[in-house]
């Protein structure tokens, strides 16, 4: 299970996402939020007033994609929402939105009353910019963005940036799955942004260093869809990969998996999910005859749910002032932020076994094992003789 640095537990399983969505309100891409000035007065007051009151609302504004995306939106909508029960809302650009749309996002979030705003996706980087100058007394906690996406001298003093070592997570996923004796591999990207592309170096560098250790050779075919969502040509590119011999993929990209999936299905595949543990969307399919088999074997995790959790009560706690203006990178070195879920019904792998992982785990966390962070896409992972990697365009 992964604990963040306070022992706040992430609400995991379909259960609590569930119930997640439901809590509390939500504003699609298409309605728009009414202007509650009353309430956003309330909340620049009570921000204003030494800055460490109680939290009065919290929105979140998502990345493309929706909130039951089973993945990144849903796990920092279960955080949100289950920290603060109805005095929440979320706000879902619609797909290829602009900066603009963007910052109109925050403007309902503000004008509906929250006083902190959860930016999730580094395509908030201009609109927190704005955001930030525009609005001093909120505080906004900014998930896989930097002061490089935000384009300013320095993190604005009221926002806090949420990272996380990604390639780590991938790393431990390609490890896995090639020390389980898959040889035939692959990699479904969503879109190109530095947190999936590290989650595919990683998961390269992992299965090359297992290849090395067994001596055996494998394949890689590695593939950005361009988009967060599975459809019918994403589905055909990966029964095409299936039908000629992949075993099994990693689908990095929030609902892109859904496609993966439904080919793997189809000639008997196996998947690796990402940033949650998704292997109860396998359990519930076989449980309603949705699914033959469960065909997820892992998933690369990152502790959104956690970390999300964590600064919610920092502010609570009057320690925004020690956050603001920062960004916090989380990995291995900083607790269990990142790994694959080792829950029993979680782990189905064949040969592959818990202890092994902690192993490599250790390795990574004590430094060790130094995992390439690049996330610039023109940059290729070094690999060894045993590993050959079909880069797709």
């Amino acid at each position: 299970m992964m604990i963040s640095r306070r022992n706040f537990l992430a609400v995991a399983g379909a259960a609590a996402a569930a119930a997640a969505l439901t809590a509390c309100g939500g504003s699609s891409s298409t309605s728009t939020a009414s202007s509650t000035a009353a309430a956003s007065s309330t909340a620049a007051s009570s921000a204003a007033e030494g800055g460490d009151n109680k939290i009065v609302k919290v929105a979140l504004t998502c990345d493309t994609g929706t909130i039951d995306d089973e993945s990144f939106n849903q796990a920092c909508w279960t955080a949100v929402s289950s920290y603060m029960g109805d005095d929440c809302q979320y706000y879902i650009p619609e797909a290829d939105a602009s900066d603009e749309v963007r910052e109109t996002k925050i403007r309902q979030a503000v004008n509906d009353g929250a006083d902190v705003i959860v930016c999730v996706g580094y395509l908030y980087g201009a609109s927190l910019a704005w955001a930030a100058d525009q609005y001093p007394d909120v505080k906004f906690i900014a998930i896989d963005v930097t002061q490089g996406d935000i384009g300013t001298d320095a993190i604005p003093a009221n926002c806090y940036c949420i990272t996380f070592k990604e390639e780590q997570a991938g790393y431990l996923a390609g490890y896995a799955i090639a020390k389980d004796g898959k040889t035939k591999l692959g990699f479904l990207g969503g879109m190109a942004v530095p947190a999936v592309i590290r989650y595919g170096y990683g998961f390269v560098q992992g299965a090359d260093a297992a290849a090395q250790e067994l001596g055996t050779n494998i394949d890689i075919n590695y593939f950005y869809g361009g988009q967060f969502y599975g459809d019918a040509n994403i589905t055909s590119r990966m029964e095409g990969w299936y039908s000629n011999g992949t075993q099994v993929v990693f689908a990095c990209g929030g609902g892109i998996y859904t496609s993966a999936v439904e080919a793997a299905l189809k000639n008997n595949g196996y998947v690796i999910g990402v940033d949650v543990d998704q292997n109860y969307i396998g359990a519930k399919g076989v449980a309603d005859g949705t699914y033959a088999y469960n065909p997820f074997i892992t998933s690369a995790m990152k502790g959104l749910t956690e970390a999300v959790n964590t600064a919610l009560a920092d502010i609570d706690a009057g320690e925004w002032g020690d956050i603001a203006g920062s960004n916090g990178n989380f990995g291995l070195e900083d607790g269990d932020y990142i790994g694959l879920p080792t829950d029993e019904d979680s782990w189905n792998f064949e040969t592959f076994t818990t202890d092994e992982y902690e192993a490599v785990k250790e390795k990574i966390k004590s430094g060790e094992i130094v995992v390439d962070n690049n996330s610039d896409d023109a940059t290729k992972p070094t690999v060894s003789e045993f590993t050959t990697v079909n880069y797709i365009q």
